[in-house]
């Protein structure tokens, strides 16, 4: 979870400690309601966002949003990408890119509720998602070119 959100796995180490020390000082806060998974989850996410949050102190101005295409699904049948070299890929978007493509794609929260963690309008989350997409693409046709040649 914490390399998913850290675009190294330093941080992502420091980002996992964190978890753990916020985990142990709000545990009497779980009811048992919910999985305790979840509980956990939720917090680690959050923890990494503050650490975004943190790092990028500067106001995020809103984006002038233009019809922008879907880009087309990545085909991973006629791929041989594993999922370490996935993440890596994913880890190298820039850093607000990777937040919500992760927070979108990989823990299925909602543009508005990305909007609102983030403090973005929805229109952003919407923008950055399929720019996301994009560069992902983009990295994992290169990739899969480079295995081709090798090969």
């Amino acid at each position: 979870m914490c390399l998913k959100y850290s675009s190294n796995y330093q941080d992502a180490e420091d980002n996992l400690q964190d978890s753990f020390i916020a985990i142990f000082e709000k545990i009497k806060q779980y009811k048992n309601k919910g999985s305790f998974e979840g509980w956990i989850k939720r917090i680690t996410i959050n923890t990494a966002l503050q650490k975004y949050r943190e790092k990028s102190p500067l106001q995020i101005v809103e984006e002038i949003i233009e019809e922008e295409k879907e880009p087309e699904a990545f085909n991973f049948e006629k791929t041989t990408v594993n999922v370490d070299t996935l993440l890596v890929l994913i880890q190298q978007l820039p850093d607000r890119y990777r937040l919500i493509f992760n927070l979108y794609v990989l823990d299925n929260y909602n543009h508005k509720e990305i909007s609102e963690m983030l403090k973005i309008s929805v229109g952003t989350s919407k923008s950055n998602l399929s720019r996301a997409r994009k560069i992902l693409k983009e990295k994992l046709e290169i990739h899969q070119k480079k295995v081709k040649t090798i090969n």
